[in-house]
């Protein structure tokens, strides 16, 4: 109960510290916060994070499939595991 209390007495802290602050303040935030986005040492590391995305995105699903087959064989009662499928995802 006390969290509750405090959650709300924040927003409502938030609220009308907001409203108080107004269009102006809020528009100086989204500047900012666009000229940050929009740097090129910032841009350079979201290209950085894409590509290490699509290297890695192959490995990721192969490791997800895996995964699911090996659930699914344990759902459906075929425990058996073979050494080949845990061999190859731990190689990767």
């Amino acid at each position: 109960m006390k969290g509750k209390i405090l959650l709300l007495a924040g927003v409502g802290i938030g609220y009308v510290l907001g409203a108080r602050a107004g269009r102006e303040s809020y528009n100086r935030i989204v500047k900012a916060a666009d000229k940050f986005w929009s740097s090129p040492r910032v841009q350079k590391q979201v290209d950085s994070a894409e590509d290490f995305v699509k290297d890695k995105a192959p490995d990721v699903a192969d490791f997800l499939a895996d995964g699911a087959k090996r659930v699914v064989r344990q759902v459906s009662g075929n425990k058996t595991t073979t050494k080949s499928t845990r061999s190859s995802t731990s190689s990767k």
